[in-house]
C-alpha cells in the first residue's frame, strides 16, 4: 500500500519543491503571555472558531494566572481584542455543546471548569450550570467529545492533572478523571478511574477501527504503576495486552492523529519529555514504532548547541505546502528549569516527502523560536489556502506566522454541517480523491495539546484541479460530491 502511494504522490513533488516559508506577523497581534507558577508548568493552548461569521478564525488563547484573551480576526492578519475575562486558564476546546448550531467553549482551568455559550459575534456567557454541568474543582489538563449513537448532546471528558489536596502529593497524587454524559436536562457526572495525569487525550476511532478515548499521560507523576490508555467506548473499558494495547509509559504531552501510510487506518505522533513517538497503525488492529529511518523523530534539540533531549508538548498534521502530504509541527520548551533536558529547544516542522521520509525544515521556514511553546494552531488565518501558525508560548509572547511558501498546491477547506444535536458532525470521514493521492481526515474534539479547533478540514492537492469528495457521516450515511472548481472553502451537508 505504500508503494503505491509513493507512485501516486510523485506528481505533487514539484509543489514548493524550495520549502516552507512563514513570515514572524507578530507585531500585529496584542502581546499575550501564558503565566504563572507549577500549576500553570503545563497547559497554555489555543482554541481556533469562527466565531465572529466571517469565515476566518478567531482565537482564544489560555493566560494562566494572566487573562485569557480572544482575538477577532479581521483578516490580512488583523486582530483586535475582545473581553474574555477569566483567568486560571490552562486550555480551551471550541464545540456545539447545545445543539443550536453555535459554537460553544469548554474551558479547562485550574478549579472549577467553565462552559460558555456562543451567542454569535463573538459574544459568550457563563452556562456551566444553566446546562447543568459539574465543573469539578481540579486541575484540568485534558478534554475530548465525542456523540454517541443516537445522542443529541456529547459525552464530554475532562482529564484532571495532580490532586492539589492529596497531602502526600504531588508525586503519586494524579486525580481521577471525568465523563459527563447527557442525562435529563444536563449532563450526568461520574469519575474515570485509574488516572494517570493525563496532558492529551483524543477520542477516535484507533488501529482497531473503534471509537476510542486514548490519553497520553505524564509519567512525571505517576512514577509506577501507570502507563497510557485507551478506552473503548463502546465497551466501556479501557483495553491491555489482550487488546494489542502493551503498556507504554511516557511523559506524555500532545496527541496528533492521521493517516500518513495510506493504508486507512490513523498513525498517532505522541510527545513527551525526551521522546516523540510516531505509532504506526496496522491492519491487525496494533500499533508499531515507526523506523527512525522516517525522520520523523525530534528527541533533541535540531540546532544549537544544546544537547540535552527535547520537551515537546502540541502537536498538529497539517499539509503546510497543499502537495497532498501530511507535515508535522511539534512545539517545544522546557517545563521550566527543569536541569536535564534542553533550554535551547526550537519548535519542529517536519515536512514530508513523497517517499513517505520527513525533512526538519523549521529553521528554514523561519519558525525554529526557541521560547518554552506549549500550545498552538496551524490553521488557515487569512483565508489564502495555506496554514498559517500560532503559538502560545510560557513566560514569553505568543507568535503568530503568515505561510508564504510560493508555488504551493491547490486545496480544499471542507466543512461540514447536519441540522440539530451533532451540528458540525464530531465523527464523521472525509475522503479527498485526486488524480495524484487519495487521502482523508476524522472530525474529532481534542487531541493536541489545550486546545482545539473547530474550522473546515483542510486538504492541499498539489497540482489537481479536481476531486471526488466522499464523507461518511456520523449517524453512517454516506454522500459523495464532485468538486470541479477547487482552491477553495466549500460547506457540505448530508444528502437528503
Amino acid at each position: 500500500m505504500r508503494g503505491g502511494l509513493v507512485i501516486l504522490m510523485l506528481a505533487a513533488a514539484p509543489v514548493a519543491a524550495q520549502g516552507p516559508v512563514f513570515e514572524d506577523q507578530t507585531h500585529t497581534i496584542p502581546e499575550h503571555q501564558y503565566l504563572g507558577g507549577w500549576e500553570h508548568f503545563v497547559g497554555g493552548g489555543v482554541a481556533a472558531l469562527d466565531c465572529s461569521g466571517n469565515g476566518l478564525p478567531d482565537l482564544v488563547l489560555a493566560g494562566g494566572e494572566a487573562p485569557t484573551h480572544l482575538w477577532r480576526n479581521h483578516g490580512a492578519m488583523r486582530f483586535e481584542p475582545a473581553p474574555l475575562p477569566l483567568t486560571g486558564v490552562t486550555g480551551v476546546y471550541p464545540l456545539d455543546i447545545d445543539g443550536d448550531g453555535v459554537l460553544d467553549l469548554f474551558v479547562l482551568r485550574v478549579g472549577p471548569n467553565v462552559v460558555l455559550r456562543g451567542l454569535g459575534d463573538c459574544r459568550f456567557e457563563d452556562a456551566t450550570e444553566a446546562l447543568g454541568i459539574d465543573p469539578g474543582d481540579g486541575w484540568s489538563t485534558a478534554f475530548a467529545a465525542w456523540w454517541e449513537d443516537g445522542a443529541d448532546r456529547p459525552t464530554l471528558f475532562v482529564g484532571n492533572y495532580v490532586d492539589r489536596d492529596d497531602p502526600d502529593g504531588p508525586f503519586f497524587a494524579c486525580d481521577d478523571n471525568q465523563i459527563l454524559r447527557p442525562f435529563g436536562d444536563g449532563w450526568e457526572s461520574a469519575p474515570l478511574s485509574p488516572g494517570f495525569c493525563p496532558l492529551s487525550a483524543l477520542a477516535a476511532r484507533d488501529a482497531r477501527d473503534r471509537l476510542t478515548l486514548r490519553l497520553s499521560n505524564d509519567r512525571h507523576y505517576y512514577v509506577r504503576g501507570g502507563s497510557e490508555q485507551m478506552w473503548d467506548i463502546a465497551e466501556r473499558r479501557f483495553l491491555d495486552s489482550a487488546d494489542g494495547w502493551p503498556d507504554l509509559m511516557l511523559w506524555g504531552m500532545g496527541i496528533a492523529s492521521r493517516d500518513i501510510t495510506g493504508n486507512g487506518l490513523a498513525d498517532v505522533y505522541l510527545t513527551s519529555m525526551a521522546d516523540q513517538i510516531l505509532q504506526l497503525a496496522d491492519a491487525d488492529g496494533r500499533y508499531s514504532l515507526a523506523p527512525f529511518s522516517m525522520g520523523h523523530t525530534a528527541h533533541r534539540p535540531f540546532t544549537g548547541d544544546d544537547g540535552r533531549p527535547s520537551t515537546g508538548w502540541h502537536a498538529q498534521w497539517g499539509d503546510v505546502n497543499n502537495n497532498g502530504l501530511a507535515d508535522l509541527f511539534v512545539a517545544k520548551g522546557n517545563v521550566d528549569q527543569m536541569p536535564d533536558l534542553a533550554m535551547y529547544d526550537p519548535n519542529n516542522l517536519l515536512i514530508q516527502h513523497p517517499d513517505g521520509h520527513f525533512e526538519e525544515m523549521a529553521h528554514k521556514a523561519g519558525i525554529a523560536d526557541p521560547a518554552r511553546s506549549r500550545g498552538a494552531a496551524l490553521v488557515d488565518l487569512d483565508g489564502d489556502g495555506r496554514l498559517d501558525l500560532v503559538v502560545v508560548n510560557r513566560r514569553a509572547p505568543a507568535r503568530v506566522y503568515r505561510n508564504a511558501t510560493p508555488q504551493t498546491g491547490n486545496w480544499l477547506a471542507i466543512t461540514l454541517r447536519q441540522p440539530q444535536g451533532n451540528t458540525h458532525a464530531v465523527g464523521a470521514r472525509v475522503h479527498v480523491q485526486t488524480s495524484a493521492s487519495r487521502q482523508w481526515q476524522e472530525l474529532s474534539v481534542g487531541g493536541g495539546h489545550a486546545g482545539g479547533q473547530a474550522g473546515p478540514l483542510h486538504f492541499g492537492l498539489g497540482m489537481a484541479e479536481q476531486a471526488r469528495v466522499v464523507v461518511d457521516w456520523p449517524d453512517g450515511r454516506q454522500s459523495q460530491y464532485r468538486i470541479d472548481a477547487v482552491s477553495r472553502a466549500i460547506t457540505l451537508q448530508p444528502d437528503d
